[in-house]
């Protein structure tokens, strides 16, 4: 397993990270543990979930899987999404922050996180108020690092220089949405990273699955697979376009000898501003699978293979 610094810090975190957005979901907590167990195994420190995830069951779940080994995990989680029905139940304010926290270290089990993220931009709340808070927790020791989650690059810039006015605490990480077929961050986001030093932990590199090679136009998903009791979801989201890029990647599959998980998470992990990958495993043995991207980065030649196949 390979690791990289966790933006300007000198944590260091595996360039897989386990995501855990089905835990509570379609898994149950001892899947959940035996996924955790696995990717422990294997050298993958870094593990990702939210308070917003089965509405605090996919936490429950990571708190049972990190018990035995607390300091072996890098625990990320995020805060911001709503948990309740009261007008203070989401958000990024004070208020909803401090009960966030406490919530979600008593759901992990733990008594600090290790990367605690801000899942989503709040234009309602004043970006000082959001920002000092996080740097109070800081202070307090409940959280050692913030970082956020689905930020444009002006909006990640505004935070950047607001801590720096400040003396807070900054970001330093932001999670993304980044595929073959989503590319957006590539034009501010990464950029930005590049030059201020940021983490990228990108999310949605295997579209749940769908550039895998997993599913096919036409069939019922696979048992205990994300989709298989969501066929109608699957129907929706596999378009024409994620088909043919789904077929081009695995006759790069062949002609490489890898598998197209392998080319698509090594493909992401191949440019330097991307810290970690996020990742869902559903089963023990696919955390070995994925593990094979790192084990052997992908080739100049294999790069370009994959961008090709996006057009």
């Amino acid at each position: 397993m390979q690791y990289r610094r966790l933006g300007r810090t000198g944590l260091k975190v595996s360039t897989l990270c386990l995501g855990t957005n089905m835990f509570g979901g379609y898994m149950d907590q001892p899947a959940a543990v035996g996924v955790m167990d696995a990717c422990r195994d294997q050298g993958i420190n870094f593990v990702d979930t939210s308070d917003s995830y089965s509405r605090g069951a996919s936490e429950t779940m990571v708190g049972a899987g990190i018990k035995s080994a607390r300091s072996h995990w890098i625990v990320a989680t995020k805060v911001c999404s709503a948990m309740g029905e009261g007008a203070n139940d989401r958000g990024a304010s004070r208020k909803h922050i401090m009960d966030g926290v406490e919530a979600s270290l008593r759901r992990l089990g733990t008594d600090y996180i290790d990367l605690y993220q801000v899942h989503f931009w709040d234009a309602e709340t004043p970006l000082e108020e959001t920002l000092r808070t996080l740097d109070d927790l800081v202070r307090q020791g409940k959280v050692r690092y913030i970082g956020c989650s689905n930020y444009s690059g002006w909006q990640l810039m505004k935070s950047l220089w607001t801590s720096d006015k400040n003396g807070f605490v900054r970001y330093e990480s932001v999670q993304p949405a980044y595929n073959l077929l989503n590319r957006a961050i590539e034009a501010e986001v990464l950029p930005t990273c590049a030059d201020q030093g940021v983490g990228v932990i990108p999310y949605q590199v295997l579209m749940g699955g769908m550039l895998t090679g997993k599913y096919n136009r036409g069939e019922a998903p696979p048992a205990g697979s994300r989709f298989a009791a969501r066929p109608q979801m699957l129907e929706r989201m596999y378009t024409d376009r994620v088909a043919s890029l789904t077929a081009k990647l695995g006759n790069a599959a062949k002609k490489y000898a890898r598998t197209q998980a392998e080319l698509l998470l090594g493909w992401a992990l191949a440019n330097p501003v991307i810290t970690s990958v996020i990742v869902g495993c559903s089963k023990p043995e696919q955390v070995a699978d994925n593990v094979k991207s790192v084990d052997k980065p992908l080739t100049a030649e294999e790069v370009e293979a994959c961008d090709k196949a996006a057009g």
